[in-house]
C-alpha cells in the first residue's frame, strides 16, 4: 500500500501481483482496487512459476509496483526474482517479494535478488510471533499506512517491540549460521517422505511443482481418490494442513492450485507437508506410515 498510495493516483496507480500470492499481499492489494487502483493478476505454469515475459507484457506506463512471492507457501516453487527485477527496473518499477517462506530456508539475499522492498515473518525462522521486517531499498519512498509519532522513521508509528526485534534479528543469526547444513539435511528428510508415500501409495500420488525449484522443507502432494480434510481427520497426531495454515480451515478449492491449472479432484485431494528445523528421521517414517495407512482406509 505505502508504494502506491505515495506515488498518488495522478502519478500512476497500476499493481502487479501473481496469482499464486499469499493473502497478506492478495488482499492489500483487493483492497486498493476497491479505491481505484488498477490490478494485473499474472498467472503462472502448470509448475507454479511466474514467467518473467509474462510480467513484461503486463507492465504499462502507469504500473507502479511489482510483487511476487520468493517461494510459495504451498508448493514451495521458488520464482525467477532476478529475471524479473531486471524487466521491472528497465521500466523504473520497484519489485516487492514476500520472502516470510524462504529466509532461513534458502538464500536470500536482498542485492542478489535485486528487490527494492522485501518482507519478512519472524516466526518462520522460529523468532517470536508478531515480529517481521520489512527492508527498503535505499532511496525507495513510501507513505506510512499507520499514522502517529514519528517511530521507525516515521514509517510505522508506535513504540518498538524490542525484545521481539532482538529475537528476530537472533534468529536470523543463527538461521544464516546454519544454512548450508539444514538445507542439505530438509532436502534429504523431504525426499525421503516422497519417497516413501509414492513407494506406498503408487505412480498414481502426484508431487505438485515437482519440475520446479522448490524449497527443501515442503511438499504438496494430491492423493488419489480422496479428500485431503478426510485424510487428515483420520491422523489428528499429524501436523499438516490442505493448504495455506493461515486459511486452512476452508474447504474451498486452493487457489494456488487452482491457478497451476491442477483439477478439482487432485486439487481436493491435495495436502501440504512441510518439515522443520527439528524434524527426525523417525517423524519422517511415522507421518509415511500414518498418511499411507488412512489412504488406504478411504479408497
Amino acid at each position: 500500500k505505502g508504494a502506491l498510495l505515495h506515488q498518488g493516483r495522478s502519478a500512476g496507480g497500476h499493481v502487479i501481483i501473481s496469482a499464486v500470492e499469499h493473502p497478506s499481499v492478495a488482499a492489500p492489494v483487493r483492497f486498493l482496487e476497491r479505491i481505484g487502483y488498477d490490478v494485473s493478476i499474472v498467472g503462472v505454469t502448470g509448475q507454479g512459476v511466474v514467467q518473467p515475459n509474462a510480467i513484461r507484457s503486463l507492465l504499462r506506463a502507469d504500473t507502479v509496483l511489482v510483487s511476487i512471492m520468493h517461494a510459495n507457501n504451498e508448493t514451495g516453487a521458488i520464482q525467477p526474482l532476478k529475471a524479473i527485477a531486471e524487466i521491472c527496473h528497465e521500466r523504473h518499477v520497484l519489485l516487492h517479494t514476500d520472502a516470510a517462506q524462504s529466509v532461513g530456508k534458502i538464500r536470500t539475499m536482498v542485492d542478489e535478488l535485486d528487490v527494492d522492498l522485501l518482507t519478512i515473518a519472524g516466526h518462520k525462522v522460529y523468532a517470536p510471533k508478531g515480529i517481521g521486517a520489512l527492508y527498503i531499498r535505499r532511496g525507495v519512498p513510501l507513505e506510512p499506512i499507520m499514522h502517529g509519532a514519528g517511530h521507525e522513521a516515521g514509517l510505522r508509528a508506535g513504540t518498538e517491540n524490542v525484545p521481539h526485534i532482538v529475537g528476530l534479528g537472533r534468529a536470523c543469526q543463527l538461521a544464516l549460521k546454519s544454512l548450508d547444513e539444514s538445507q542439505q539435511r530438509l532436502l534429504k528428510l523431504r525426499d525421503r517422505l516422497w519417497n516413501l508415500l509414492q513407494a506406498g501409495v503408487g505412480d498414481d500420488l502426484k508431487l505438485n511443482a515437482q519440475l520446479s525449484p522448490r524449497l527443501p522443507n515442503t511438499l504438496s502432494v494430491s492423493f488419489p481418490g480422496v479428500v485431503g480434510h478426510e485424510l487428515l481427520d483420520r491422523i489428528p497426531e499429524l501436523c499438516a494442513s490442505t493448504g495455506s495454515a493461515c486459511h486452512s480451515e476452508s474447504a474451498a478449492v486452493s487457489p494456488t492450485l487452482a491457478a497451476m491449472g491442477i483439477s478439482d479432484p487432485e486439487a481436493r485431494g491435495t495436502i501440504r507437508l512441510t518439515l522443520g528445523w527439528f524434524t527426525t528421521d523417525d517423524e519422517i517414517e511415522r507421518a509415511a506410515s500414518l498418511l499411507i495407512g488412512a489412504w488406504e482406509a478411504l479408497k
